[in-house]
């Protein structure tokens, strides 16, 4: 599920970010998403995650660093959120405003894609009468 949500979200940024900066914000891909085992702290879960993509001229760069956490958030509910660091393609310099924007698109597809497998786990759509 998170490596799939992964490529969704570095997808959809890229799309984001050959709309800032033009078709040089495209040429990279995701090449592999690392995951480390789940932790748990008193109340919440964690798991680590790296994002590495191939740049343009066929090197390997980390695009990711960061740590999604699921937290209760009541009797019915879960807080889930996501910090880390996130790298634009070497070359590429979308400057700070733009960097954020597209920074933002790649966390709420990526937590929104998360949120909804949490929501719709596989195979458990209910079937209508």
């Amino acid at each position: 599920m998170l490596a799939r949500a992964s490529e969704v979200a570095y997808g959809e940024g890229t799309t984001s970010l050959v709309k800032l900066v033009g078709p040089s914000g495209g040429l990279t891909r995701l090449a592999d998403v690392f995951l480390e085992d789940l932790t748990e702290t008193q109340d919440s879960a964690h798991i680590a995650l790296q994002w590495d993509a191939i740049a343009a001229d066929g090197k390997l760069f980390t695009t990711l660093l960061a740590h999604l956490k699921l937290s209760p958030a009541g009797d019915q509910a879960t807080t889930l959120s996501l910090t880390g660091t996130y790298w634009a393609p070497p070359g590429v310099e979308p400057g700070r405003a733009m960097m954020r924007s597209y920074a933002t698109a790649v966390a709420e597809s990526f937590l929104g894609s998360v949120a909804c497998e949490f929501a719709h786990p596989a195979g458990t759509a209910r079937q209508t009468p």
